[in-house]
């Protein structure tokens, strides 16, 4: 079984090489789409959309929020297409690792003109 972070190798090479090909400026929904594909293809499971339940002093919220791309059940990717990430999208990150008690996420920030500076990385418990 693969590591958080050999998970995320695979997650950031791929990013970088659907960027190169369809380079910046589309919707993140393709870049979604694409990106899911193209880790699907390097032999891990990735799906698209995934509600993810919370719960609150004994209150379940089903499908609280969808996480754009879940990758092995343990790495949460949100797909952005923005001309730079804000503090809001890094929070927003941040609370889904939390509430998801998931370990490692990413920002992939295709609408950056390198994708090696729209990389975000966020960890939550997770031993390096």
């Amino acid at each position: 079984m693969l590591t958080e972070n050999e998970i995320g190798a695979i997650v950031v090479d791929a990013a970088i090489a659907v960027h190169r090909e369809l380079g910046p400026g589309l919707l993140e929904s393709v870049y979604e789409t694409v990106l899911a594909h193209e880790l699907r293809q390097r032999g891990l499971r990735a799906e698209c959309q995934v509600p993810l339940d919370i719960s609150y002093k004994g209150m379940v919220f089903e499908g609280a929020f969808r996480a754009d791309i879940v990758v092995e059940q343990r790495v949460i990717i949100e797909v952005k297409s923005v001309e730079t990430i804000n503090k809001a999208h890094r929070k927003q990150l941040q609370t889904y690792l939390r509430l998801g008690d998931i370990r490692l996420g990413y920002i992939l920030n295709f609408g950056a003109a390198l994708m090696k500076d729209g990389i975000v990385r966020a960890v939550n418990r997770l031993v390096e």
